[in-house]
């Protein structure tokens, strides 16, 4: 399959991971919304089944909305249930996971400061993480029933979680593996536990007997961890996009932090969709993100002073040997067709233009070539940094 082909598969992965995932957030976000808003009791009820209802204006029309407290008299029809959206959110997800970090682990996933894992290795235990990941969650879900501490000590094993990968792959791959983890386990959580419930009270209701109100609240429980993990997820399918989360040596930290902030950012709007306007949790959320924003900020470089001089046609050699295989309009990297991220180095001119971005990602956060797939050294990042600081003056 050449390398043309896979990059629209690639596109089209992607584009439906997107919107699948849009429409899968956005009915999480509106059911979570529905139930807080609700009339309890109900104002405008159309039985003494009815719990709650709600009228909303949208697009010029005007909707009643009810729900019931158990279930209505008999199974309405049609009957609308909401899982493929999870279920093509991952598919795609796992997709995409394959065709551009497993296809390509020695450069995506292998850490090779540490070195603990080869390409087939990291494979394996990308995969059997995620398992892992919805063996012990589901372990959780029936050992801790207090919800503050559940979410307490969630937390603390995704942070060991995200050191642990932090160890055993990239930056980027640590960061890719945590949002397939959690990613993975909420549509575990559709699959085979809210589905299944939904599936028992029908079952129930065909033989005339009012559903069991527990398998309601069980896929309840499963549909607000899901709710809470979302921003945390798409944090996570962001990162890899941002060398400055990624490539520290705390990055795993940085991750933490960051999906924290995600689920106070979360908690803000339930509460305030439940009437509880406080902005404690938007308040941590945005503290957090600044702390953050200040503490990773980067130094001009000032320890390149003192080093000697370096020619542009120096500076053009390097990048000539350690970047133009991927950045050119005529890349020779395998697998490569044009220019990665539309940066082409070709020319001296090319260089000066994208000198930020050099600077950034050689110098800075030290995340190209990518995993140092060229063999950069250290003594040409320096040169790279001393040429760029003297103002890249010509020959």
């Amino acid at each position: 399959m050449g390398p043309y082909l896979l990059t629209w598969i690639e596109l089209v992965l992607r584009w439906t991971h997107v919107i699948v995932g849009i429409a899968w957030i956005g009915s999480s976000f509106y059911f979570m919304w529905l139930d807080a808003r609700l009339n309890v009791p109900p104002q405008h009820p159309q039985n003494e089944k009815v719990a709650g209802d709600l009228w909303a204006l949208h697009g010029g029309g005007f909707y009643h909305s009810q729900k019931y407290q158990i279930a209505p008299g008999e199974i309405p029809r049609p009957l609308h249930r909401f899982r493929w959206e999870a279920y093509t959110t991952w598919l795609s997800g796992f997709g995409l996971l394959s065709l551009v970090y497993f296809m390509n682990a020695d450069l995506q996933l292998v850490n090779r400061e540490t070195g603990l894992l080869d390409a087939g290795n990291s494979i394996q235990v990308s995969i059997g993480l995620i398992i892992a990941a919805w063996l012990i969650y589901q372990l959780l879900c029936v050992r801790v029933v207090n919800e503050r501490l559940f979410t307490i000590v969630g937390v603390a094993l995704v942070a060991v979680t995200a050191w642990l990968v932090a160890q055993l792959f990239t930056g980027r791959g640590a960061f890719v593996q945590v949002g397939a983890m959690l990613g993975s386990l909420m549509v575990a959580n559709v699959l085979f536990v809210i589905m299944p419930a939904q599936r028992a009270m029908l079952q129930t209701m065909q033989t005339q007997h009012a559903p069991d109100a527990s398998l309601g609240l069980r896929a309840k429980r499963r549909s607000i961890h899901n709710n809470y993990l979302t921003l945390p997820v798409v944090l996570c399918m962001l990162g890899p996009h941002y060398p400055f989360l990624y490539a520290q040596p705390y990055n795993w930290l940085v991750l933490t932090l960051l999906m924290i902030a995600g689920g106070f950012a979360r908690h803000y709007f339930n509460l305030r969709n439940g009437g509880r306007h406080t902005i404690v949790p938007l308040a941590v959320s945005s503290l957090i993100v600044a702390v953050l924003a200040l503490a990773l900020g980067y130094s001009s470089g000032s320890d390149n002073v003192g080093m000697p001089a370096v020619t542009s046609s120096e500076a053009k050699s390097i990048v000539d040997r350690r970047c133009r295989t991927c950045h050119s309009i005529a890349p020779t990297f395998p697998g490569a067709i044009a220019a990665q991220g539309g940066v082409a180095l070709d020319t001296a001119a090319d260089i000066r233009r994208w000198e930020s971005r050099i600077y950034e990602r050689v110098v800075v956060t030290r995340t190209m070539p990518s995993n140092n797939v060229t063999a950069i050294t250290e003594d040409e990042r320096h040169r790279l940094a001393v040429w760029i600081a003297s103002g890249m003056k010509a020959d």
